[in-house]
């Protein structure tokens, strides 16, 4: 195992369209860890997956990223996904005319390399896959999110994940739109990838998640920065006080 952290971050500030959001953000990962970040609506949390996973419309403006001993700030989000980072997103986008199976085979050769993935191989874990999930067979040849329901998108995002084997999984909002029965069936799908070489940082506004996929650590970001850590214990006492202790104490100085 390494001897180094899996992600430090390292006083990340990073804006969008010129207003800065994250504003000089901390935090290490370990690997297998399970990490959750909350707060508010506006706090920054999903700046920051998009600014980890190499969204260009985030742009970094001070501090470092270090994923597996290396800086990657700097890099695509493609370049990092082959680093072993994953982001599932909080609403997917639809791609008409790219059939699903066309798409993760596309994916997961991009990641893995062309010659090491076999076509009949991939169809068999792919469909093992979508069994474990709950996705219908026929899925493979509709079109990447094109008419699914959130249930099913969020599905998907999580077949993505078992099917790219990162060493860093982002999750966010993944609850977001999801009914019970299927916050389950995607909860269960993320569970199973996690292992002690694979971490997972969640970001959510609710307990509910967190019920499911249990982190061992909770940090709370208000205004762009990391304001209170603690374990478990610390998102239901958020779910019991609210926000607005640290809101007044630490200000909103987010609308992302």
């Amino acid at each position: 195992m390494s001897s180094h952290p899996l992600l430090i971050v390292d006083n990340l500030h990073a804006s969008v369209d010129g207003t800065e959001i994250l504003r000089g953000l901390n935090l290490v990962i370990n690997a297998g860890e399970v990490h959750a970040i909350m707060g508010p609506n506006g706090s920054g949390k999903s700046t920051l997956s998009n600014t980890l996973m190499g969204h260009p419309h985030y742009k970094i403006t001070e501090g470092t990223i270090l994923y597996k001993g290396q800086a990657i700030q700097d890099m695509s989000a493609d370049e990092r996904a082959r680093l072993g980072i994953f982001l599932a997103l909080q609403y997917p986008t639809a791609i008409p005319g790219v059939s699903l199976g066309n798409f993760l085979l596309a994916a997961v050769r991009s990641v893995r390399g062309n010659n090491s993935v076999k076509p009949l191989e991939f169809r068999k874990e792919l469909m093992a896959q979508m069994k474990e999930l709950g996705i219908r067979p026929d899925f493979v040849k509709r079109y990447v999110n094109d008419g699914f329901s959130g249930g099913e998108k969020k599905r998907v995002e999580i077949l993505q994940m078992a099917l790219l084997k990162p060493s860093l999984a982002i999750l966010d909002e993944t609850d977001s739109g999801l009914d019970i029965d299927a916050l389950k069936v995607v909860s269960e799908g993320v569970n199973r990838q996690l292992s002690p070489d694979v971490s997972a940082l969640v970001i959510t506004h609710y307990q509910r998640l967190l019920d499911y996929i249990k982190p061992q650590f909770i940090h709370v970001l208000v205004g762009g920065r990391i304001v209170k850590s603690g374990g478990p214990e610390l998102a239901s006492q958020l779910e019991a006080t609210g926000y607005d202790e640290l809101l007044r104490e630490f200000g909103q100085a987010s609308d992302r």
